[in-house]
């Protein structure tokens, strides 16, 4: 499933067109952090989660290797926080009343993801049933 090199998988929705287009896009940043990526719809990630289907796809998640779990907005300040450009960002992410502002950002565009998607014409995806792949 996974290489030894990889710290873990940022997994986002193949279906929302925003998602598809965005998160391979910051695949080698994210490559350098030793975090890989891979659609939510894939077999061996429903296996990984046990999460029911439409719970699955809410929000974008992050998978480590040591088992820990992320999931929304904390999947950003994850991996902002070992971006040396983000970091900046990520700090104000933590701060306690930017915190609420930065949670609301993020779930207010996840409810939204597949209509803002079709109104700027980013198509989604179709689920893959192809096995992970490490990205170097």
């Amino acid at each position: 499933m996974k290489s030894p090199s990889s710290a873990g998988w940022v997994l986002y929705d193949d279906s929302c067109g925003f998602c598809r287009r965005w998160v391979p896009f910051w695949r080698g940043t994210l490559a350098k952090r030793g975090l890989s990526i891979a659609r939510l719809q894939e077999e061996w990630v429903r296996q990984a989660l046990q999460l029911p289907p439409d719970e699955l796809i809410q929000d974008l998640r992050l998978l480590l290797e040591d088992g820990r779990r992320f999931c929304g907005a904390d999947v950003y300040r994850h991996a902002m926080k070992r971006i040396w450009w983000a970091w900046p960002v990520y700090v104000l992410s933590i701060a306690p009343v930017l915190r609420n502002a930065f949670d609301w950002s993020y779930r207010t565009f996840a409810v939204n993801r597949y209509r803002i998607s079709h109104q700027c014409g980013i198509p989604g995806g179709q689920i893959s049933r192809e096995p992970p792949r490490q990205q170097r």
